[in-house]
């Protein structure tokens, strides 16, 4: 009996674990059609050329910080 209760419950976990692998799969499919459908990639281009040109600025005064000393 211990032998069979052992064996489902292994069972339902492998199964669980299944379950839960394919639905996470879809929700990060899901999660990418609301970003690419919310955001273009082209804004998103945009914003990190932005940010990329905002740290070579602070990288160059933290630069200079350091060459003045």
């Amino acid at each position: 009996m211990l032998e069979a209760a052992v064996a489902i419950g292994i069972a339902v976990s492998t199964g669980l674990g299944v379950f839960a692998s394919r639905i996470n799969t879809r929700v990060n499919q899901i999660e990418l059609r609301v970003a690419e459908k919310y955001i273009p990639r082209e804004e998103v281009s945009l914003i990190l050329t932005r940010f990329e040109d905002h740290m070579v600025r602070i990288e160059s005064k933290l630069d200079n910080l350091i060459s003045k000393d």
